[in-house]
């Protein structure tokens, strides 16, 4: 190489060369934290954050290019939800996305600067997550697994199920106080259908033991599950003692259906988690949680498991059946 070309190459490289690094330094590594309340293992969950990664992928964001995104497991407890929490914020993520109420409790024991969008709550203003639904008005937004109404909902369709229905037994967390405004709603829908109430604390399994085998010792009861973690905690537990004492029960989750239980009726959580992808995006490109309305569903599933319904001895009605987004047999 002669030494005029040489010189051109050196020239050439020094040009270029801090050129590319600026182009490279020029896109930002953006980092977000996500809390799941499932666990890693867990179908449902790997099937949420799934829906978000490709929907946050389509939005043009590229996960170890131009994002890094930290995810933590909850596993619907309490000190793993604080736990991890506390990790995530250590990250300095510039957003967390959590899923559950567990996990924007949490979240916000921590910080009530650091955007959050939430999926898969039950009452984000009864919880004190946000001020209201249509202006969130702190550091928190998202996405509701149902309108408050819902519960009048579950009763209705348990007493369409099992027509002699006089009973019922609500399985909640007395500790959630997001559960209040749903709650109402099934007691209402019970004065109106003369149908007695009774409540089944779920804060742990010989409770929730206890608390079914007394109520199943009348005739015509059945049981509503609330939603939240203890359903998830102990869902197999109840859909035993539901077979255990032939009662009909309605469910909060999909899985539950699927694992046994009678009925489920509620939003398809997993689809949830792709608008929140899109709340996270319009956070990251400078817009407040504060101006972003909470959103509730807009389409609900309606699951029967025939082969359980068959075990209880109940003839589930045709015009229920053609209802069914699917039916189990």
């Amino acid at each position: 190489m002669q030494r005029r070309e040489f010189i051109t190459l050196i020239g050439s490289v020094a040009v270029t060369w801090p050129l590319a690094a600026l182009a490279q330094q020029g896109e930002q590594m953006r980092r977000i934290g996500v809390l799941m309340n499932r666990s890693e293992s867990d179908p449902e969950g790997q099937a949420r954050i799934a829906a978000f990664r490709q929907a946050f992928e389509q939005l043009g964001w590229k996960e170890g290019g131009n994002i890094r995104i930290d995810i933590r497991w909850g596993e619907d407890k309490m000190d793993l939800e604080r736990k991890y929490a506390a990790e995530l914020v250590a990250l300095a993520p510039e957003v967390v996305l959590a899923s559950g109420t567990m996990g924007v409790t949490a979240m916000q024991a921590l910080s009530h600067t650091l955007p959050i969008v939430f999926a898969a709550v039950a009452d984000p203003v009864g919880a004190g997550f946000v001020e209201s639904m249509v202006r969130p008005g702190g550091n928190a937004t998202g996405f509701m697994i149902y309108e408050y109404s819902l519960g009048g909902k579950f009763l209705q369709l348990l007493r369409e199920i099992a027509p002699n229905l006089t009973r019922v037994a609500v399985l909640r967390d007395p500790n959630n106080p997001a559960l209040l405004a749903t709650f109402g709603a099934v007691r209402g829908a019970a004065q109106l259908l003369g149908v007695e109430v009774t409540v089944v604390d779920t804060r742990d399994a010989g409770e929730i033991e206890r608390g079914v085998a007394a109520f199943a010792r009348s005739a015509n009861g059945g049981l509503i599950v609330m939603p939240g973690a203890r359903a998830s905690v102990y869902g197999d537990l109840i859909i035993a003692l539901a077979a255990r004492y032939k009662l009909p029960a309605i469910y909060p989750f999909r899985y539950h259906a699927t694992g046994g239980g009678l009925i489920y009726y509620g939003a398809d959580y997993v689809e949830q988690f792709r608008p929140a992808a899109g709340y996270v995006d319009r956070i990251l490109k400078g817009e407040k949680p504060a101006d972003l309305p909470v959103q509730a569903p807009t389409k609900y599933e309606l699951v029967i498991n025939l082969k359980t319904a068959k075990a209880l001895g109940l003839n589930v009605p045709n015009t229920l059946i053609g209802r069914a987004d699917e039916v189990i047999e």
